[in-house]
């Protein structure tokens, strides 16, 4: 299943990520359900850009 929208994404996913991290989610996760055929593994990958973005942003402010 392909998000096509961040209005499609899980509730939990809108209500915890801001829009630019929803967008990274989303398009990390359509990017490796084409590449994993598993939502589980898709999710983990999804998750795993959004904590690696997260993590760049903040070394690049201190």
């Amino acid at each position: 299943m392909l998000y096509k929208s961040n209005k499609d994404l899980p509730l939990d996913i809108q209500t915890r990520l801001s829009e630019a991290y929803q967008d990274l989610y989303r398009a990390a996760f359509n990017s490796a359900i084409h590449w994993y055929g598993e939502a589980s593994k898709a999710h983990k990958v999804a998750l795993s850009a959004v904590k690696m973005q997260s993590a760049m942003e903040h070394n690049a402010l201190v």
